[in-house]
């Protein structure tokens, strides 16, 4: 383990995944925090009534941006985390920690954004905190939402679900909040706009789950990317995940950026994306789905789960546009700092 705390403990990839492991699993690593999912699923209250909760921090710069600012994104990543268990989003905390000196009418503007997020998801912010460090000590504005969401009976989704055979959908193109983030905070300018992807999905969750009912896990691509969450999918469930890499929807202007900066797009940051998991048999049902959906017109059918060599474990393979399979690791170290 790392003598210091680094930026890459926040990456979403290998180091993030070592000190959650190596700390905070091992000093407080129950059941359901051990089972790696965006949203632990609680005990029944009463015969019949399960909650999912789930909580996230947001230390975005800038805090505006195309496409959106920290407050929407705070709604947007809290909803989303909620709603991969399967459980319906309806109420929201906000904490809010600011610098001496932030603009108010900064923080109005990002207070307008989030509650105008709440109404689209359906949810409401019902409780909250604020506090101020002194100048110098902060970064203008940190937010930390927590989400409560209830499920229906019979619900249980999760990473370990997937098996052998299942199909592996994305909701949009990759790649499009992270590079908006790092192209505004650099001052780059590309033939056409790029804009943050960040969105509540929620009800494209529902009517995924409406149209194909035994899918296995819903996940959204953030920190470290589509390459990142298939990483934890596969040690979660034991299999192999395999991606046709052009079947992967990536915008143009993304994709050359990404080639222009030397970033691999499949490891860039999204936060208006989900990736599902579904039986093959209901693969193209959860695909119409998505695709009637606002935030889903993008959707495609990426690859596949398939059994693991037991001789080297599960991996995520990428299968290239040149007939060539290459292993498609977890982000190792820091690529994009505060994108979320």
């Amino acid at each position: 383990m790392d003598g210091t705390v680094m930026l890459g403990h926040g990456s979403g990839g290998k180091m993030m995944k070592r000190i959650i492991e190596e700390v905070f699993f091992q000093a407080y690593g129950g059941e359901d925090l051990l089972r790696g999912d965006d949203a632990a699923v609680l005990p029944e209250l009463a015969p019949g009534q399960r909650l999912a909760f789930s909580t996230d921090s947001f230390v975005v710069t800038p805090h505006f941006f195309p496409g959106g600012n920290i407050g929407h994104l705070a709604v947007c990543g809290t909803v989303n985390d909620v709603a991969t268990s399967g459980a319906t989003p309806k109420y929201l905390s906000c904490g809010f920690v600011l610098e001496e000196g932030f603009p108010i009418a900064d923080l109005e503007r990002i207070c307008a954004s989030m509650a105008e997020c709440a109404r689209e998801a359906g949810v409401t912010i019902v409780t909250g905190d604020t506090k101020v460090v002194n100048r110098g000590h902060g970064d203008g504005v940190y937010i930390n939402t927590s989400g409560i969401g209830v499920l229906e009976p019979g619900v249980n989704l999760g990473g370990a679900q997937c098996r052998p055979g299942d199909a592996i959908l994305v909701s949009g193109t990759l790649g499009d909040h992270g590079i908006a983030i790092m192209s505004t905070r650099e001052g780059l300018g590309f033939s056409a706009p790029i804009e943050s992807d960040a969105a509540p999905l929620n009800h494209l969750i529902a009517q995924v789950l409406e149209a194909a009912p035994e899918t296995r896990c819903f996940r959204d691509p953030t920190r470290g990317g589509l390459a990142s969450t298939l990483n934890e999918l596969s040690e979660q469930s034991g299999c192999d995940f395999v991606v046709e890499q052009d079947a992967v929807p990536v915008k143009d202007v993304v994709r050359g950026a990404c080639e222009m900066l030397g970033y691999d797009v499949l490891q860039v940051a999204n936060e208006g994306k989900m990736v599902c998991v579904v039986p093959a048999d209901q693969a193209q049902a959860a695909l119409e789905a998505m695709r009637k959906n606002r935030y889903g017109a993008d959707a495609a059918i990426i690859g596949t789960v398939e059994q693991a060599k037991p001789e080297r474990g599960p991996k995520v393979l990428l299968r290239t546009g040149f007939g060539s399979t290459r292993m498609l690791d977890m982000l190792v170290g820091e690529q994009l700092p505060r994108i979320c």
